[in-house]
C-alpha cells in the first residue's frame, strides 16, 4: 500500500489526456476477432494489462483467464470466449470477484454454454455459445450489452438482445456500437434493444484511440475550483458518455472554453445544482468534490450501481467528504451536499478505488495543511501518470 500527501496549491497548465480505456478495451477486443491489426495508443495500466492479457491467453490456448480488478475485461471476455467455443476458467482479484455477473449465469446456459460457477469468480465455462433471443436486465450494468454484442456478430444467425428494464449508462453501449461501426460489424438499435446479424466479419485496421473524458473531468474539476487548466486531446464529437461532464461543469456555473480538441476551465463561482447520474456513475466522485465547494445544495441522483464498483463508491465518497468537513447525506442512489462551508484536510481512505484517490487528490487542492489519501497505487488501474500530470501543472502530491 501507498500513501499520497497533498498539500494545498493551485493547477494552472495544460494536461494531455491519456486514451479512452473503455474505447481502447472495446477496440482491442474488435482487433481480436479480426485476427490482427494495431490498437493505439495503450496505456499502461492494470485494466488495459488485463484486456490485452486476456486476449494474449486465448490466442496462445491458455485454460486461465486472469481479469485482475478489471470488470469490463471480465464481462466483455466472457461472451466472447463463449462464442469462440472455449473452454476456459475466468479468476480476478481484488474486489472483482464480488462484482455482479449473475446475468451470465442465466443467460449463456439458455444458449449452449456450460457455466460452473457459486456467484463469484472463479468462473468456468465451455460449449458453444449459439445464436437467439437474449433477454437481459438493462438497470445492473451495461457491460453485459456490450459484451453480448461483441460476441453475437460471430456467431451463426442472426441474434437479439431484449432489454426486460431500461438500460442505464447507455452511452458506453452508443460507444460499443460505433466502435463496432469503426471495425465494419453493424448493430441496429431496436424498440426491444439490439438486433445483430450473424457471420458478420470485423475488418482488419489500425486503430487509434481517443482521449479518455473520464480523466478529464479529474482536472477539468481541479480548473474549476482552484486555477486555470486546458485538457488537450479530446474528441468533442465522441460517443463517450463522460463528455457530459462538459453540461455538468456548466450548470455549477463554471467557465469554460471549448476548441477543437480541448477544453480550458477556470476557477469560477460556483453555484449548486441537481445532477442525474444514471449515465455518468463513473463522474460521481469528482462531481462532489466540485459540490462541496459550491455555494448552495447538490443533489446527487441515479447513481444505485456505484454499490458495486471498486468500492461502494457512494458510502466511500460520503466517508471522505465528512472527514474533510463537508455537511453530506447519503442516499439509497447518491448523495445531497450542502456545499460552501468550510473544510480542512484530513487523513483520507483511497478504498482501493482510483476515482476516490484521484477525486480527493483534486479536493486536496483546496484544503489548507495536509491531505493524506492511503491506497494511492489504486491510480495504476487506469491512470498511472496521473500524479505526475498533477504534479507537472503546480500541484504538490507525494506518493510515499
Amino acid at each position: 500500500m501507498s500513501i499520497v500527501k497533498i498539500n494545498r496549491s493551485q493547477l494552472e497548465g495544460g494536461v494531455i489526456i491519456p486514451p479512452s480505456k473503455s474505447a481502447a478495451h472495446r477496440a482491442l477486443i474488435c482487433s481480436f476477432l479480426a485476427g490482427e491489426g494495431n490498437v493505439t495508443p495503450i496505456i499502461d495500466s492494470n485494466d488495459m494489462r488485463a484486456t490485452v492479457g486476456v486476449i494474449e491467453a486465448l490466442k496462445n490456448s491458455k485454460v486461465v483467464l486472469d481479469c485482475i480488478e478489471s470488470g469490463s475485461t471480465l464481462r466483455f471476455m466472457i461472451p466472447v470466449a463463449a462464442a469462440l467455443g472455449k473452454a476456459v476458467t475466468f479468476t480476478g482479484q481484488g474486489r472483482l470477484p464480488q462484482r455482479p455477473i449473475g446475468e451470465y449465469l442465466d443467460i449463456l446456459p439458455a444458449h449452449g454454454v456450460s457455466v460452473k460457477c457459486d456467484g463469484t469468480l472463479p468462473m468456468e465455462i465451455s460449449g458453444q455459445l449459439k445464436n437467439g433471443s437474449y433477454e437481459v436486465s438493462g438497470d445492473v450494468s451495461s457491460q453485459y450489452i456490450t459484451g453480448l454484442l461483441l460476441a453475437l456478430s460471430v456467431l451463426d444467425g442472426d441474434s437479439a438482445i431484449i432489454l426486460k428494464t431500461s438500460l442505464q449508462s447507455k452511452p458506453y453501449v452508443d460507444m460499443t456500437v460505433k466502435v463496432m461501426n469503426d471495425f465494419g460489424v453493424k448493430v441496429m438499435e431496436t424498440d426491444f434493444g439490439y438486433l445483430i446479424h450473424g457471420n458478420q466479419k470485423y475488418n482488419r485496421l489500425d486503430y487509434v484511440v481517443e482521449g479518455d473524458w473520464s480523466q478529464a473531468a479529474f482536472f477539468l474539476v481541479a480548473g474549476a475550483i482552484s486555477g486555470d487548466v486546458t485538457v488537450s486531446g479530446l474528441d468533442m464529437n465522441t460517443t463517450q458518455g463522460d463528455k457530459a461532464i462538459l453540461d455538468v461543469l456548466a450548470s455549477f456555473g463554471v467557465q469554460l472554453e471549448i476548441n477543437d480538441d480541448s477544453v480550458r476551465c477556470v476557477k469560477s463561482v460556483l453555484k449548486g445544482t441537481v445532477v442525474d447520474a444514471t449515465d455518468i456513475p463513473d463522474l460521481v466522485p469528482i462531481i462532489a468534490v466540485l459540490a462541496a465547494f459550491a455555494e448552495g445544495q447538490t443533489v446527487i441522483q441515479g447513481a444505485e450501481r456505484l454499490r458495486y464498483k471498486e468500492s461502494d463508491r457512494i458510502e466511500s465518497v460520503v466517508e471522505n467528504l465528512k472527514l474533510i468537513g463537508a455537511d453530506v447525506t447519503e442516499t439509497a442512489d447518491g448523495m445531497i451536499i450542502n456545499g460552501g462551508i468550510p473544510l480542512h484536510s484530513a487523513q483520507l481512505k483511497g478504498y482501493n478505488d482510483h476515482r476516490i484517490v484521484m477525486a480527493f487528490s483534486i479536493a486536496g487542492l483546496l484544503l489548507n495543511g495536509e491531505t493524506m489519501i492511503d491506497d494511492a497505487q489504486s491510480i495504476n488501474k487506469s491512470y498511472p501518470s496521473f500524479f505526475e500530470d498533477y504534479n507537472r501543472i503546480g500541484g504538490r502530491a507525494d506518493v510515499l
